[in-house]
């Protein structure tokens, strides 16, 4: 078991990426610690951890409010005795379009949403690593210097803008032995809602990859779970590319 008596803290537990890391830590020995504002699909992901012989537990937690994350961190951190792995991927709001016909107020508060709440859980649980000598902040999203695509609006910025906080993280944080990572793909096709529509999205991603096959939640769960053990010790400051050759370093 990669990660048997380590705490992962998963802000956003209840989503599709979240519950994919939720359940690869869980299925290697860790306890698991939920968050997000919707108590159902918290519910939903704890009960397969639980189903499965995990542990999991749930929260309602605006990631947002510093208050109401501080909190619940220190109160894991006293349930479980440490804070090992942390994760945010809170869904963000996505602004697709041409970033010349941006409203600046909408453009600016998701950006501020992207950049707020990797920096509240952060803190918040690098508190509790620096105390310990260990810990590992991880994310999800990647930046991709080759982009040629327009119309992404605020996405790839705000991807952009969490690489640009994971370096620094990693600079602040390594001399703790804390590590800050994040991951990236050319796309999770099952994200994707099953409609006629949608099909020709879906192949796109699988025959932009170079082995014909593209990323699965499954593939993120157990890449997240190595990448938060000690099997990955040397890895910092880096984002990891689990897009099957998508997306080309």
């Amino acid at each position: 078991m990669l990660l048997e008596n380590k705490t992962a803290i998963v802000f956003g537990g209840g989503g599709q990426i979240g519950g994919a890391m939720a359940r690869g830590f869980a299925a290697e020995g860790a306890r698991v610690f939920l968050a997000g504002r919707t108590p159902a699909t918290l519910d939903a992901v704890a009960g397969d951890i639980r189903g499965a012989g995990g542990l999991a537990e749930t929260a309602r937690v605006d990631a947002l409010d510093r208050d109401a994350v501080n909190g619940w961190v220190d109160s894991v951190a006293e349930t479980s005795g440490s804070v090992d792995i942390v994760v945010n991927v809170i869904s963000h709001d996505a602004l697709f379009g041409p970033m010349i016909e941006a409203e600046p107020a909408d453009f600016a508060r998701s950006l501020e949403k992207v950049a707020l709440s990797f920096l509240l859980t952060t803190q918040a649980a690098a508190r509790h690593m620096v105390k310990q000598g260990s810990g590992v902040v991880l994310h999800f999203g990647g930046s991709d210097s080759g982009n040629r695509m327009a119309g992404l609006g605020n996405v790839q910025v705000g991807n952009d803008m969490v690489e640009a906080m994971r370096r620094q993280w990693a600079c602040e944080l390594g001399p703790h032995s804390i590590r800050v990572l994040s991951m990236r793909t050319g796309g999770i096709p099952e994200t994707i809602p099953d409609m006629p529509e949608t099909e020709p999205v879906k192949q796109q991603m699988v025959d932009a990859t170079l082995t014909k096959r593209a990323a699965t939640l499954t593939d993120v769960g157990r890449v997240a779970a190595f990448l938060a053990s000690d099997h990955a010790a040397s890895l910092t400051s880096t984002q990891v590319n689990i897009s099957a050759g998508a997306m080309v370093d």
